[in-house]
């Protein structure tokens, strides 16, 4: 464990030292983030000037949910997005083999070669937005809901991890996968939404199946809903642990079987 600390403490370094060579590009794509998100506001202000609840969610908790999927997105981002959507190109070119010569395990290497700075301090946008939500809702979370928050945060970015590197993984059998990966992001903005606004076999799909409906929802509910017992959270913390071992595990066995049948570029 000591060793893959050490290595993406050296990986960290050299994303920081790529992205402050390149400042103009840093700071337009926070900005860029900014103004999105900011359009995402304006949205829920116009929608609610027309009602008063989405189901069982009121403005303020739509707000919540909003910023915590926007966490997840950026903290997804800078940890694995630049990575797994590499991994078609690296396998089309050859370039894996290097990978696979490391004295690391594959994966780890594969999803971790670079950071994006830009997109873990866009987290704090998100927090922001989270934390004015609680404060018009008059709200002080327990310390148990930040816990279960915070667990849930990390959680559902492996999730997001897991769906769009198996997607990835596909590249292995077809001969671009790019398509499937770029179009994931599609996928992912349904967790933006309450799940109040979903029903039926769409709902069960994407909170069971391939779980994004959960991913921001959960924790959004969890610090929102002050009545919430102890052991309700701590259920829905378990729910979305449970979604998010079987996620990585499915993604472990699918890359496994992947690398069994790489033969590659030059071969």
């Amino acid at each position: 464990m000591s060793r893959y600390l050490k290595v993406y403490a050296i990986l960290l370094r050299n994303s920081l030292i790529r992205d402050m060579s390149f400042k103009a590009n840093f700071l337009l794509w926070s900005v860029v983030e900014v103004l999105w998100f900011l359009g995402q506001a304006l949205f829920v202000e116009v929608l609610f000037s027309h009602i008063d609840y989405i189901g069982d969610w009121n403005k303020w908790q739509v707000v919540a949910l909003i910023g915590t999927h926007q966490v997840i997105a950026q903290l997804f981002q800078a940890v694995c997005y630049m990575n797994v959507t590499q991994l078609p190109e690296l396998v089309r070119t050859g370039k894996l083999d290097v990978l696979l010569t490391l004295p690391i395990d594959p994966q780890f290497a594969v999803s971790t070669k670079q950071f994006g700075l830009d997109n873990l301090l866009n987290t704090g946008i998100g927090l922001a937005f989270v934390g004015y939500a609680l404060h018009q809702l008059s709200i002080i979370p327990s310390p148990i809901q930040w816990g279960a928050y915070s667990a849930c945060i990390l959680l559902g970015a492996s999730i997001h991890y897991s769906i769009l590197f198996s997607l990835s993984t596909l590249c292995f059998w077809i001969i671009r996968a790019q398509g499937l990966v770029y179009g994931y992001f599609n996928l992912f903005n349904i967790g933006r939404y309450p799940d109040s606004v979903y029903t039926g076999a769409f709902r069960f799909v994407f909170s069971w199946i391939i779980p994004v409906i959960l991913v921001a929802n959960i924790p959004a509910r969890i610090l929102t809903q002050p009545s919430k017992a102890p052991s309700d959270i701590l259920a829905s913390l378990a729910a979305l642990s449970f979604a998010a071992f079987v996620s990585l595990l499915g993604t472990r066995l699918l890359w496994k079987t992947a690398l069994k049948r790489y033969a590659s570029a030059s071969s």
